[in-house]
């Protein structure tokens, strides 16, 4: 494994959108990280909505329509990051994603209410879902987040640290199931070695399978 993988606490920032399946199953990948390796990642919201303006009309109609329901959440997570401070992104970001994942509860307000509720933040920031307050704040942690990475990805997006401590950024890892264990572990050393390697920007194949939502990950950090 890489050297400072076992020595030196790391810092990994994750860029999601709550709406996206895969990457809700790199986030579960990086929390079982967390258990076996010195690492804390910071959350951080990037927006599937942003992301695909540019291109919209290009777009399926299935998925133009799904993007309608892509605002509300992003923003209500951005509300709550700016209202309550960053680390409440983490554990609200769970509650959304067993909800919409696991659950497969509707994108509205009420899942959104029971959401925030169950980790302890306001139900009147769900308001933040239907208003265009917090679109500023959005656009700028999306755009940093893209500005890392390139405009040809989507989400999720992580950034660790490279060869000289220089943050460097990709698309992904996709996986499905999230790795636990030691399988974790050696995802998050692999993604250490080529993030560390110059030059190395792509591994990619078709995906053969859709996302594998694990049940035992439903109980991580949320109620209700």
């Amino acid at each position: 494994m890489p050297e400072n993988a076992a020595t030196e606490p790391v810092t990994a920032d994750f860029w999601f959108d709550p709406l996206c399946p895969w990457a809700w199953m790199t986030s579960r990948w990086m929390l079982e990280v967390e258990k076996v390796r010195p690492v804390r990642t910071r959350w951080h919201v990037m927006s599937l909505a942003v992301l695909n303006e540019p291109k919209l009309d290009e777009l399926p109609a299935e998925y133009r329509e799904a993007l309608k329901d892509a605002w509300g959440p992003v923003r209500v997570c951005v509300a709550a990051e700016q209202e309550h401070g960053s680390e409440v992104l983490g554990p609200l970001y769970t509650a959304l994603g067993v909800r919409f994942h696991h659950r497969e509860l509707p994108k509205s307000r009420e899942t959104l209410v029971d959401a925030l509720t169950s980790v302890g933040l306001p139900a009147e920031l769900a308001d933040a879902a239907e208003s265009d307050r917090y679109d500023d704040a959005l656009r700028a942690s999306h755009k940093e987040g893209i500005d890392l990475v390139g405009q040809d990805v989507g989400t999720p997006v992580i950034a660790v640290p490279g060869a000289d401590g220089e943050q460097i950024a990709f698309f992904g890892p996709v996986v499905t199931p999230a790795p636990k264990g030691e399988a974790a572990a050696r995802l998050w050393d692999g993604t250490l070695l080529v993030a560390s390697t110059p030059g190395f920007y792509e591994i990619k194949r078709t995906r053969d399978v859709g996302p594998r939502f694990d049940d035992a990950d439903e109980a991580d950090g949320t109620e209700g």
